[in-house]
């Protein structure tokens, strides 16, 4: 488990990170604890005190994960699947499921266990949803589930013509989430604990995207515009819900908006992941700027022409809408650029560009990934690396034999 508590001293060159990968083979990622360490460190800084409960999606490593909750204000995971969540509450005891689930088999075996039913929380975020978990759980005897309300975060304008935001959760209005509360409760084998709404139109969307200034104006105006008609409906649906059972926590945010959703009275904890690894995806934002500290290194095996090298994979592609920025960036050595004509690829990745002519055989070639805990997907572990020194080594899910999506 990483020491994300030691002191923040300097980051790691990737010529150090070169010479400390130097005896694994490659494609190899490493992270480097001291960016990892200052990352940590401003999500507490920017969440003002509100318990931060880190997205699992975005880490992938439950040696990271541990290391991140043994911090101060770090508090409980957010997870992405419910075979996940019942994996993690084997060592976990506040595992928040932050998607509903229609595995009938992970639910028969929350139902069945009461050490799990009491450390994980459900999803729910309608009537249909409500049901068939109610159904799949099966008797109405055994230990009392978890559950947690949905409130669509989305901005809907011209009378709810024009969406703005995740297509999440169909609860959208106080009165909405305060019916399906009220559903919630009169199930005999629920209890209602939690609301969450995940405001991605602002937490997932940088404010200062390269490209047209005209661009940046008009995101920047949707998200003041989405975050003040946000504060007011969250506020009185959890008001509303709270007439109906008390909460024992309102989760909101992502690494994008800390510090705009902590920000809020109704709002007693955040969510964050992504703000720990810092991928490329979040290099464009106005209110926080992480260090990029997860990295992976791929070899060069081809010199196809004097302009050119060729290194080995590489076609790590970022989920969400298809475009560039969905693609892993080359960053070491400095002026490499992927070919528009091939870009990253699934077992080779050609590079032009200013630094491709000085590249041999042999030689790596680092990249960022677009999105922070999908790189673990691609390797067994994560090399770890302080001011230039290998210091150990982090198994990813999928170094741990679990593949969860």
């Amino acid at each position: 488990m990483p020491d994300l508590s030691a002191p923040r001293r300097r980051r790691t060159s990737f010529g150090e990170l070169t010479t400390a990968t130097a005896g694994l083979p490659a494609p190899c990622a490493a992270l480097d604890l001291a960016a990892l360490r200052t990352n940590a460190a401003d999500l507490l800084r920017r969440a003002a005190g509100k318990p931060i409960r880190i997205a699992s999606k975005s880490v992938r490593s439950r040696a990271v994960l541990h290391g991140a909750l043994a911090l101060d204000g770090m508090a409980g995971v957010l997870a992405y699947t419910l075979p996940e969540a019942l994996w993690l509450a084997g060592e976990i005891e506040d595992v928040l499921l932050g998607y509903p689930t229609a595995d009938e088999q992970a639910l028969a075996a929350l139902a069945a266990d009461e050490q799990l039913a009491a450390r994980v929380t459900l999803m729910i975020d309608s009537a249909d949803q409500l049901e068939f978990t109610a159904a799949a759980l099966g008797s109405p005897g055994g230990p009392p589930i978890r559950v947690c309300l949905e409130l669509d975060a989305s901005l809907r304008l011209a009378a709810g013509r024009l969406h703005v935001g995740s297509r999440r959760s169909p609860a959208h209005s106080p009165e909405a989430v305060a019916r399906l509360a009220r559903a919630v409760t009169r199930h005999p084998r629920f209890t209602l604990v939690g609301l969450m709404a995940y405001e991605g139109q602002i937490a997932g969307i940088g404010d200062n995207q390269p490209g047209s200034p005209v661009t940046r104006l008009g995101v920047r105006a949707m998200q003041r515009a989405s975050a003040a008609e946000l504060h007011e409906r969250r506020a009185a649906a959890v008001a509303a819900v709270r007439a109906v059972a008390p909460l024992e926590f309102v989760n909101g945010g992502g690494t994008g908006s800390l510090e705009l959703t902590s920000a809020e009275e109704a709002v007693t904890e955040v969510a964050a992941g992504s703000g720990l690894f810092a991928p490329a995806l979040f290099d464009h934002y106005t209110r926080f700027h992480p260090l990029p500290a997860a990295h992976f290194a791929l070899p060069v095996v081809r010199r196809p022409s004097p302009r050119h090298a060729t290194v080995l994979g590489g076609g790590w592609i970022a989920s969400g809408p298809p475009g560039r920025d969905r693609l892993p960036v080359p960053v070491w050595p400095r002026g490499l650029r992927l070919l528009a004509t091939e870009g990253a690829g699934e077992v080779q990745t050609p590079l032009g560009g200013p630094g491709a002519a000085g590249l041999r055989i042999g030689d790596r070639v680092w990249f960022r990934h677009a999105k922070a805990g999908e790189l673990c997907e691609h390797v067994d572990e994560l090399h770890l690396v302080d001011e230039g020194r290998l210091t150990g080594s982090a198994p990813t899910y999928r170094g741990e034999g679990r593949t969860f999506l």
